[in-house]
C-alpha cells in the first residue's frame, strides 16, 4: 500500500483486493453473513412499509433490470437497491458491526446482487471479493467516527452504509484507485439519517435503502469521472469524521489493512430487535430459566446498561408501533418474560399495544452502570439484570458478550434456522434449500446470475 490519507489509502485497498488474499476463515463466515442479509431481505419484502415505498417509486416504465428480492418483480438499478435494502433493514434483523454501529448485510448484500444482475456474468470469487470489500471499508470508516456519531443524533446505517453501497458497487464495476476514491467522496458527503425516527418512525427503515441508493449512484457517477471530495474521511472542515463524529480519528480507519479483518467482528442477531438490548435479554432469559421462574413470579426487573444503550433504548416506550417496540429495553424485556422470545411474531399489532405487555412493562427499570461505563465502548453491548421476585428472592445475572456476537457466536444451525423463518415468509422449501446450497459454494460460480432470483 502507498503512502496517501485514509481515503486513498481505503480505496487503493478496495481497488487491490483479490479473493486470493482473503483467509478461508473470513470467506467462510462471510457466506452466512450473505445467508442472513438475503433473509432478511426476503423477510423485509413482504411488510407493509416496504411494499408502500414500492408503490411509490415504481412503474410500468421502469427498465426490468434487476429483481426485488425473493419476487418476482424488476425494476431499475437505483429503485432495486431502494426497495431491497430497506427491506434488509425493514425488521431489525439484519447483522452489526459493534464498533462501527452498522448493519452491512441489508445494505451490501442487496447492492451486490442487483449491481452484479445489471452487469451480468459475474462469478462467485469477484463477487464475494466485492461484499468483502464493502463490509471492510464501511465498518472501518464507522469504527472510526464511533458511538459519538450516534450520540449526536445521526443514524449510523444512512450516514456510513453509503460507503459499503459505493465500494460494493466499484469493485463489481472493476474500479481503479482513482475511481474508488471518487466513489467514495461522492457517496460519504451523501449520507443522512436521524436517529429521533427509533421512536416509532417507519422512515428508519428507509435511512438504509437511501444509503444503498445513494451508494450505487456514487459508483455509476464515478464511472462516469464526476468527482467527489478526495480527502472526505480525514478533512478537518467537512469531512466525514471531523462533522458526523466531531472526532478525527482517521487512523483507526486504515489500521492494520490486510491484517486484521473486520467481517470477522460483525454478529448476526438472534432477535429481531436492536442489538444494544440483547445482552438484558440474554440475562433475563438465563436467570429466569435456570431458576424455574415465570413472569408471574417477577415482582421487578432492573436492568443496568451503558450510557450509549440507555440513550438509545430506555426512553419511554409510547408510540405503540413496530418500530418503537423493536428499538425500545422495556418492551424486548417485557416480551421475554412473557414469551421467552423476540422475534416477528413477538411484534404483530395486538401485542405492541397489549394491556398485559404495558402493565408488565411498569415492573421494569434500566439505568447506565458506572462499571460497565468504565469498560469503555467495546462493552456498550454489555449489561447486568437483577430480577425480584413476589417472595422477595433476588437474582443477578451479566453478559458481557450478547449472543450472536464474535465472542459468543450463534451455531451454523442457529443461523440456518433464522435463515429458512424469514425466507419462509416468500419462498417454499425446495426453494430455501436450494438457495441455501447455492449461497454455500458460491464461489464455485461462474456467473451468479443463474441463481440470484430467489423467486
Amino acid at each position: 500500500m502507498s503512502q496517501n490519507g485514509a481515503t486513498k489509502t481505503l480505496a487503493e485497498f478496495a481497488a487491490q483486493l483479490e479473493y486470493e488474499k482473503i483467509r478461508n476463515n473470513i470467506l467462510k463466515y462471510l457466506k452466512l453473513l450473505f445467508l442472513d442479509g438475503i433473509g432478511c431481505c426476503i423477510h423485509g419484502n413482504t411488510l407493509e412499509w416496504t411494499k408502500t415505498l414500492k408503490e411509490v417509486v415504481t412503474n410500468e416504465e421502469d427498465v426490468k433490470e434487476c429483481s426485488l428480492i425473493g419476487t418476482n418483480i424488476k425494476t431499475s438499478l437505483l429503485n432495486a437497491v431502494l426497495i431491497n435494502s430497506t427491506a434488509g433493514h425493514g425488521f431489525e434483523s439484519d447483522d452489526i458491526h459493534r464498533e462501527s454501529i452498522l448493519h452491512p448485510n441489508s445494505i451490501i448484500v442487496p447492492v451486490a446482487i442487483n449491481v452484479s444482475e445489471k452487469i451480468g456474468n459475474t462469478n462467485g470469487k469477484k463477487f464475494l471479493t466485492s461484499v468483502v470489500a464493502g463490509y471492510e471499508v464501511s465498518t472501518r470508516i464507522g469504527s472510526a467516527a464511533g458511538t459519538e456519531l450516534l450520540l449526536r443524533g445521526f443514524h449510523p446505517q444512512g450516514t456510513h452504509g453509503t460507503i459499503a453501497a459505493a465500494i460494493t458497487a466499484g469493485k463489481l464495476m472493476n474500479f481503479n484507485t482513482k475511481q474508488m476514491t471518487n466513489a467514495i467522496g461522492i457517496a460519504g458527503s451523501l449520507g443522512a439519517g436521524l436517529m429521533a425516527a427509533q421512536e416509532g418512525a417507519m422512515v428508519k427503515r428507509l435511512h438504509s435503502g437511501r444509503a444503498a441508493q445513494a451508494g450505487v449512484l456514487a459508483a455509476e457517477l464515478s464511472a462516469k469521472n464526476f468527482t467527489g471530495i478526495q480527502n472526505i474521511v480525514e478533512a478537518n472542515y467537512g469531512g466525514f469524521l471531523s462533522s458526523f463524529s466531531g472526532k478525527n480519528d482517521f487512523a483507526r480507519s486504515t489500521r492494520n489493512l490486510f491484517k486484521e479483518w473486520e467481517c470477522i467482528n460483525t454478529g448476526i442477531k438472534p432477535y429481531a430487535s436492536v442489538t444494544s438490548i440483547h445482552s438484558a435479554l440474554d440475562c433475563l432469559k438465563n436467570i429466569m430459566e435456570k431458576n424455574n421462574i415465570f413472569a408471574k413470579d417477577i415482582k421487578n426487573i432492573k436492568a443496568k446498561i451503558s450510557h450509549p444503550t440507555y440513550v438509545h433504548c430506555a426512553w419511554k416506550y409510547k408510540n405503540h408501533n413496530i418500530t418503537s417496540a423493536q428499538m425500545n429495553i422495556y418492551y424486548g424485556l417485557a416480551l421475554i418474560a412473557l414469551e421467552g422470545e423476540l422475534f416477528v411474531n413477538q411484534f404483530s399489532k395486538d401485542k405492541i399495544s397489549s394491556p398485559e405487555i404495558l402493565n408488565f412493562m411498569k415492573k421494569i427499570t434500566a439505568e447506565v452502570d458506572p462499571k460497565i461505563e468504565k469498560l469503555g465502548h467495546k462493552f456498550r453491548h454489555m449489561a447486568s439484570v437483577e430480577v425480584v421476585t413476589k417472595d422477595n428472592k433476588k437474582y443477578s445475572h451479566t453478559e458481557k458478550y450478547r449472543k450472536g456476537s464474535p465472542e459468543n457466536p450463534l451455531t451454523k444451525g442457529q443461523i440456518l434456522s433464522k435463515f429458512k423463518s424469514l425466507a419462509a415468509y416468500a419462498l417454499d422449501d425446495e426453494k430455501i434449500e436450494i438457495l441455501r446450497d447455492k449461497i454455500e459454494s458460491i464461489e464455485l460460480s461462474n456467473s451468479v446470475n443463474s441463481w440470484l432470483n430467489t423467486n
